[in-house]
């Protein structure tokens, strides 16, 4: 049994399409507040779908993780993410699903992804899948060469998952360090750690309706700019294949070095810029740290199960 799992938020522009999409399979949408008409929408026109409307925004992936639990205890066998502005193609769960059962050894399946309209690939995805990442995909497909049943990649992102029970059970859900952006790329590191791998379905496909968000500028120093610095450093220091928290440590001496030597040439706005970028350091440390510690364990459901506490089904 296989259960869609759609976080929403004001999801008004795309949620007919999007669970439309779905096509009789069973659906749970996480509302992360919205302050539009989504939820109403869907409790009118879409009575089957499990509804959980959340009292406040809890970020993409801890409204996953509820959303996957919930599937979880109903004895889901697998979860699809699918975010709500993606649209599945006909059969694209059955090719997925076929493909996960002849190939255990995948931790997140993923369709292609192509754009609204569907008639080209998504940027951020044709990223995903260049030479250095796959040496074949492109040249298979170009060449006519017959194609694999699975790609296998380093990442993918999160706007439609196959995940299995076994790999929820031994992996855990998405690390709540991450509120928006980078969740995702934390599971994969987290799936290859635990020996499983990512991997995209060439028969399969879906459409990510993203074409014309705007995109904001960010201004060096600015609050934006500093949540931008806080997700990349979480995402690199928090990979428990690579990287280690001495560098974090070290990076954090030489900034506090560098402020020194900012006000000691009166250098006062660089100076408050290197306290702001020193007291975030100080902040998520610890928290990479404790991500770090519980990523590496295997089984036990990680970040799902304490949702049962939480949640009225």
């Amino acid at each position: 049994m296989i259960y869609i799992v759609i976080v929403t938020y004001n999801a008004m522009p795309w949620i007919k399409r999007c669970l439309e999409s779905c096509n009789g399979h069973h659906v749970v949408v996480v509302d992360n507040h919205s302050s539009d008409n989504t939820v109403s929408f869907i409790k009118e026109n879409y009575p089957e779908v499990h509804l959980m409307p959340q009292e406040h925004n809890l970020g993409f992936g801890q409204a996953n993780n509820i959303g996957i639990n919930y599937a979880l205890v109903q004895r889901a066998e697998y979860v699809f993410l699918l975010n709500q502005d993606a649209y599945l193609q006909e059969g694209c769960l059955d090719k997925l699903l076929s493909v996960q059962r002849k190939n255990p050894d995948y931790g997140v399946l993923s369709p292609i992804h192509l754009n609204g309209k569907g008639g080209k690939l998504d940027e951020n995805f044709s990223n995903y899948m260049v030479y250095k990442n796959n040496p074949h995909f492109y040249s298979d497909f170009i060449l006519k060469n017959p194609l694999q049943q699975v790609y296998q990649v380093p990442f993918v992102n999160a706007a439609g998952w196959l995940l299995s029970k076994e790999v929820l059970e031994t992996v855990g859900g998405f690390d709540p360090l991450f509120f928006h952006y980078g969740e995702d790329d934390n599971f994969c590191q987290r799936v290859r750690y635990h020996g499983y791998k990512v991997g995209v379905v060439p028969t399969a496909f879906l459409h990510h309706d993203r074409e014309e968000r705007y995109q904001m500028e960010i201004t060096h120093g600015s609050e934006e700019h500093f949540e931008l610095m806080e997700r990349n450093l979480k995402m690199r220091y928090a990979n428990i294949n690579e990287e280690n928290l001495d560098k974090l440590h070290k990076l954090l001496k030489r900034r506090q070095k560098n402020r020194q030597r900012a006000l000691f040439k009166l250098n006062f706005s660089n100076a408050n810029y290197l306290k702001k970028e020193i007291d975030l350091l100080k902040q998520i440390i610890p928290q990479i740290e404790k991500s770090r510690q519980l990523g590496i364990k295997k089984g036990g459901f990680l970040y799902l199960r304490d949702n049962e506490r939480k949640v009225n089904f």
